[in-house]
């Protein structure tokens, strides 16, 4: 049985407390083996040395809605994780990693969220690609592609949702060719992650004409940086513009990067899917305490926490917190150690995962604004800026809707998992 932290103590006088947020393995830390306990204390020794030192300044910085914020000095933090072997810890050792225990990469993420540590630039290739290109790819796509994401010298997006295809994958209508020995590459993708900042981009693409849904699809690995290719800021509620529209208009990539067989796209990505919903979810829960503790201080001082609504609503999040990490590990424990998980129990899994904490900040993003009463609704004067939870209110309107809306969530377990009839569709 896996051993974290819980949030806490969340009766309205005592919920998450800042301090409580800043402790939160130690209960898990004193049941733990020698083996993991040393592994804890040198990921929190290196934490500690280094956010004291010359990457300080980075602590809290990045992540959904504020990948703005000091991209080139978080790349360099990414790359002093990979010196110091702290970065792929789940991968095998020949590929680089540690082959560390779930448990570990579980202290790993608390220890890192805990740390306010900077969110990471190499995310999508670290946790999406890489785990996708170990289960499904060749061994020369190990060799040409592991080493660069664990030194995070390449970074990736993910060439998912179309304009036409959001959260449903398998309508893509980006298409590919083989053009002797290359692909040939045209359609438009939307919602693209850091594109602008991307080396490289894995592609659902439709490789077999006159396919439809999930047949005829293939996973392409595909470089950014050529003619073929356009990527158009999306600018967003925040200002900010993380997001991309990219297109393809003859791009090209070799004819063997395609990971798995060709028409076998619809696998390999939602093996993807698996992977993004997987540990890091722990250090979110973390962060998402320490959201909470930040906020109520902010209810305490203006008197906000006197109403009984407001109040009733932190214990709500409280215990949606709480709702969250028994899933998550629960979750985690059914696909290790041996344990066997058919697709359907999987696919259900990751979907009740993306419904509970994409609704859960989106709600905290709501509290946040009643809390700040009608001084939210004011830019700080500087500058016409947004405060840290006017961002927040404004970009968690989209964590219902990137990697796969609520929608798409509820048809997956209605359809996939109970069985229910298929939604109607045009």
């Amino acid at each position: 049985m896996i051993q974290t932290p819980e949030p806490a103590s969340g009766t309205t006088a005592s919920r998450v407390s800042d301090t409580a947020a800043s402790r939160v393995s130690d209960t898990a830390a004193s049941r733990e083996s020698a083996a993991d306990s040393e592994f804890r204390a040198e990921v929190r020794d290196w934490l500690t040395e280094n956010l004291n030192g010359k990457f300080s300044h980075l602590r809290g910085l990045g992540g959904p809605g504020r990948e703005h914020e000091a991209f080139e000095e978080r790349l360099e933090w990414d790359r002093a994780l990979a010196a110091a072997g702290l970065t792929c810890l789940g991968w095998p050792e020949e590929w680089g990693g540690r082959d560390a225990t779930l448990r570990q990469q579980v202290i790993f993420h608390e220890e890192y969220a805990k740390a306010d540590a900077p969110s990471r630039v190499s995310h999508l290739g670290e946790e999406l690609l890489g785990p996708t290109v170990l289960a499904f790819g060749t061994e020369e796509q190990k060799q040409r592609f592991l080493p660069g994401i664990r030194n995070v010298t390449e970074l990736w997006c993910q060439g998912y949702s179309e304009p036409g295809a959001g959260s449903d994958l398998a309508a893509v209508s980006t298409s590919a060719y083989l053009d002797g020995d290359e692909w040939s590459i045209s359609g438009q993708k939307v919602w693209t992650s850091l594109a602008h900042l991307s080396d490289w981009c894995f592609v659902v693409a439709r490789t077999e004409k006159g396919s439809s849904r999930h047949h005829g699809l293939s996973y392409l690995l595909v470089p950014m940086k050529q003619p073929g290719v356009e990527v158009r800021p999306i600018i967003q509620l925040t200002g900010t513009a993380e997001f991309n529209e990219v297109y393809f208009d003859n791009a090209r990539t070799a004819a063997d990067l395609v990971v798995g067989a060709p028409g076998d796209g619809w696998k390999v990505a939602m093996g993807t899917l698996t992977f993004e919903r997987g540990i890091s979810t722990v250090g979110q829960q973390i962060r998402y305490a320490r959201e909470l503790a930040d906020l109520e201080a902010v209810a305490t001082r203006n008197g906000a926490l006197e109403n009984a609504v407001i109040a009733d609503r932190f214990d709500q999040a409280w215990v949606g917190l709480r709702v969250l990490r028994a899933h998550v590990l629960r979750t985690l424990e059914s696909g290790h150690e041996g344990a066997s998980v058919d697709a359907r129990t999987a696919a259900g899994q990751a979907s009740v995962t993306k419904l509970l904490w994409a609704n859960w900040h989106r709600d905290l993003g709501e509290l946040a604004m009643d809390v700040l009463g009608a001084p939210g609704l004011i830019a700080d004067a500087a500058g016409d800026d947004l405060n840290a939870w006017q961002r927040m209110f404004l970009f968690t309107r989209a964590d219902t809707i990137y990697g796969g809306s609520n929608e798409i969530q509820r048809n997956i377990i209605s359809e996939r998992v109970l069985g229910l009839p298929r939604e109607a569709r045009p």
